[in-house]
């Protein structure tokens, strides 16, 4: 069933630096690919492939060299060329294991044994994230957008400072949660009045709209809800954000997925799948009442589940899937003419990328076409029978 299309807002691809990080020419072909598929910006999640500098320098990735201060500031006039705006993501809560990993943070941490979740009763844990924000927001000159991160910030009110400062009446997790936050957006509002804050929604979902107007977060952020699957609930989601919009959170924003949300190991995405969870977003879209002010979706594709986990899909094999999921809210549905337009962009045979077949040798259309075909002959082989049959038997 046809849906309008994606009503307007900026449609955001996100890069997702903490594996398999493209090569500075790689990326400035995926940028130019993009253009021609419609997106307007990109949500770069730099994590340990950002130069942090000073005391933050132990950031750096030490598998392979992280960015130079020249390499972005080139990716950025590029993209900026193709008419694309660059937002940073900047983890501040949750998900900070490449920052919380290293001995010298490790007290920052708001339990021992968890690597992700920061601390959020120690100031300094607060100056470090700030630090680290003022280091991304200064390498990237006229920046307007910056997005936080915030979500699944596990173990929460676990720590032992936690535990004490709950032990007062009336207090909650909930509470805990939006007072970091907010310590941090107001933070950033102070040093740049000019930014606008995106963050996470999944910590606020189960919160009431009382609780979130009185958290002092109406008008300092803009949650981005996410959700990534085929089956994508529209009633309840389109309630989410109806729910936000009440309790003062006007601009919002929706996520979505064309890889490395399907499981950890994924190799291979499968492209219906992702089109089936566009196709939902689109509903949701169209659902909406007419205040609430959707500022843009982001298009993410996950290189791994957090900065521990292993690799899944490579960017290279899921451009089919983007490419199709863009065409997906530009149409309004997956029809005849946006799968025509797909394969005629890629200079392939099909959108699924494991029945691909070239109609066009040309490299530049299907930047690492390549690797991907090797990539599905690989999978092929290891989930083969005679594979399994070895696996089981020897």
């Amino acid at each position: 069933m046809k849906a309008p299309p994606w009503p307007k807002g900026k449609k955001l691809v996100h890069l997702d630096l903490k594996g398999a990080p493209p090569r500075e020419e790689y990326l400035h072909k995926l940028i130019d690919l993009f253009s021609h598929l419609g997106v307007d910006g990109l949500l770069m999640e730099y994590e340990d492939m950002f130069p942090y500098e000073g005391e933050l320098k132990l950031l750096q990735a030490a598998a392979q060299p992280a960015y130079s201060p020249e390499q972005i500031s080139s990716m950025q006039e590029f993209a900026k060329s193709k008419g694309m705006e660059v937002i940073p993501l900047v983890q501040t809560f949750g998900h900070m294991e490449f920052v919380l990993k290293h001995r010298s943070m490790w007290s920052y941490r708001e339990v021992a044994h968890c690597v992700g979740t920061l601390n959020p009763h120690k100031e300094e844990g607060v100056r470090l994230v700030m630090e680290m924000l003022r280091q991304v927001v200064d390498m990237h000159p006229g920046l307007n957008t910056l997005h936080i991160g915030a979500d699944e910030v596990y173990m929460l009110g676990e720590g032992e400072e936690s535990k004490l400062w709950l032990s007062s009446p009336g207090r909650t997790v909930e509470q805990l949660f939006l007072s970091h936050v907010t310590t941090v957006a107001k933070a950033i509002k102070q040093q740049w009045p000019h930014m606008n804050i995106i963050m996470w929604d999944d910590m606020m979902r189960g919160m009431s709209p009382d609780t979130l107007k009185d958290s002092g977060l109406v008008g300092l952020v803009q949650p981005m809800l996410w959700d990534y699957t085929p089956n994508l609930d529209v009633e309840k989601t389109v309630s989410l954000l109806e729910k936000y919009h009440r309790a003062g959170l006007t601009d919002l924003w929706a996520a979505s997925s064309f890889k490395g949300s399907t499981s950890v190991y994924t190799c291979v995405p499968r492209t219906q799948q992702h089109v089936d969870n566009h196709l939902q977003w689109l509903k949701v879209a169209a659902s909406l009442s007419g205040g609430v002010n959707i500022k843009g979706i982001a298009i993410t594709g996950w290189q791994r589940y957090d900065h521990m986990s292993v690799l899944c899909e490579l960017m290279p094999v899921g451009l089919p899937s983007l490419a199709a999921c863009l065409q997906t809210l530009l149409h309004g549905q997956f029809s005849a003419e946006a799968q025509s337009k797909v394969m005629e962009v890629l200079g392939v045979s099909s959108v699924e990328v494991e029945a691909m077949e070239r109609t066009s040798e040309a490299e530049s259309l299907f930047p690492g076409r390549r690797l991907a075909e090797l990539i599905v002959e690989l999978n092929s082989l290891l989930n083969s029978e005679d594979v399994r049959f070895f696996e089981d038997n020897i």
